[in-house]
């Protein structure tokens, strides 16, 4: 057994621990808590400290890797005593980072491939949390019978978010995953969806499915697909089926598009990087605000906020229809020759921030149509001035990546904050312009 799985198995063991606090008190958990604490800064070598020591913990002769992550999991600990986080929460975050990482070091000693490596964290994780919620529940005596369902939602929600931040961060950065991971799982189990257990099934089923696709026709990276996946899932379970297909066809056709001429675009040195496969800095630019919609369309539907729930569905479809007509314009736009700065109409290289085309804004009218034509469909709170509106919204936005593209890109913003951007007005747009229309009816 090497060295990094006999360390994952005793910080999965350390995680265990937690469940002291729902057994027999804050108090006594906070005991535990401290005596790990004080052993991890009186060690500084031996046998013991090379058990517990990341690679860099040598430099100083301090289990810093071990310190901060105890101290992550007090946070989250004074959080379930003193706030309002479920101790489920607390419980199922820590084992499902603990064991999770437990999972990916026996996986790791098998095969180096990423997507199996990542499974293994996933499903080791998911199993731990749903282990520890459950085992909470029994101990606290709130154990419900349709809890189930709900626990798994949470345990898949933060094993996704997990793994998403330990491909992108060090592996000595757990400490800021497990936080991470709790405050998302505390917001969730705070909007308490209503979810069967086929109902999280079919959505897991066909998020991992379009993920993976995803993957393997290398329009995303690892990140991406993880980023997809998750954003798939909340938005399944808190919205519903037909807000799924909205951005699955964001992904989908603005995934394709990147491959479009591909070869050109990279002659002109304007291709994505890494095949076109998009990351997760590409997927959350252009989706969080939607993901913000889903979660306030969420609460004020839980009359967690006064607004009205569609608002949040216009703002969705108008971040959407954004984040589509500004993919479809760039990335057919950028395979014409002579395009025309946006702010002066000057041409421009191909490839320069801010230069526009007009076969790449036909495709971008194109894409918020799509984008409306869908809404119009699956959504009856969304009728024809509705849907005209989101096609409305996805130009302005469409146009203000442009502007912002030609002023403040390079500057002051990188690309993923200009997406951002551009999908907050389109969203805001789309919103104002419906809540106009409601007012002035």
């Amino acid at each position: 057994m090497t060295a990094p799985v006999r360390r994952a198995g005793v910080f999965a063991v350390l995680c265990t621990l937690s469940l002291v606090v729902p057994l027999v008190g804050p108090r006594v958990g906070a005991a535990v808590a401290g005596s790990v604490l004080l052993g991890a800064y009186v060690v500084t070598g031996g046998p013991l400290f090379d058990l517990l020591a990341y690679p860099g913990d040598y430099e100083d002769a301090r289990l810093y890797g071990l310190i901060t992550f105890v101290l992550a999991g007090v946070a989250l600990g004074l959080m379930a005593t003193a706030a309002s986080m479920p101790q489920t929460v607390f419980v199922g975050t820590l084992l499902l980072v603990g064991y999770g990482n437990l999972g990916e070091q026996f996986v790791r000693l098998r095969t180096d491939d990423a997507v199996v490596r990542v499974t293994g964290f996933c499903l080791t994780g998911i199993a731990a949390a749903v282990a520890g919620q459950a085992a909470t529940h029994a101990l606290t005596d709130t154990a419900a019978p349709s809890a189930t369902p709900i626990l798994v939602f949470l345990a898949a929600s933060g094993a996704l978010l997990a793994a998403l931040l330990r491909d992108v961060l060090l592996r000595s950065d757990d400490p800021i995953v497990v936080l991470a991971v709790g405050l998302l799982l505390w917001l969730l189990a705070e909007l308490g969806p209503a979810v069967a257990t086929g109902e999280i099934a079919i959505a897991l089923a066909v998020t991992i499915a379009f993920g993976y696709a995803s993957y393997a026709l290398e329009t995303a990276s690892i990140a991406g697909m993880l980023t997809g996946v998750l954003l798939g899932l909340v938005t399944i379970v808190l919205g519903g089926y037909s807000w799924f297909a909205v951005l699955i066809s964001f992904f989908a056709i603005g995934g394709l598009s990147t491959k479009f001429r591909y070869d050109r675009k990279r002659t002109l040195g304007v291709a994505e990087d890494n095949n076109g496969a998009r990351g997760s800095g590409n997927v959350l630019g252009n989706a969080a605000v939607a993901l913000v919609a889903v979660l306030g369309y969420a609460a004020s539907d839980a009359e967690f906020l006064p607004h009205e729930p569609e608002l949040f569905l216009f703002a969705f479809a108008g971040s959407i229809a954004t984040a589509m007509s500004d993919t479809l314009s760039s990335e057919i736009g950028s395979v014409f020759e002579r395009p025309r700065l946006i702010t002066t109409l000057e041409p421009v290289d191909p490839g320069t921030d801010g230069g526009v085309t007009w076969q790449g804004e036909l495709a971008g009218i194109v894409g918020a149509t799509v984008v409306a034509g869908l809404s119009y469909g699956l959504f009856p709170a969304v009728e024809l001035v509705g849907a005209a509106v989101i096609v409305a919204a996805g130009i302005v936005g469409m146009t203000v990546d442009s502007l912002l593209g030609a002023t403040l890109e390079g500057s002051v913003l990188g690309n993923q904050g200009v997406n951002f951007l551009a999908t907050l007005s389109g969203a805001l747009v789309c919103a104002l312009l419906v809540l106009s229309f409601a007012v002035l009816g």
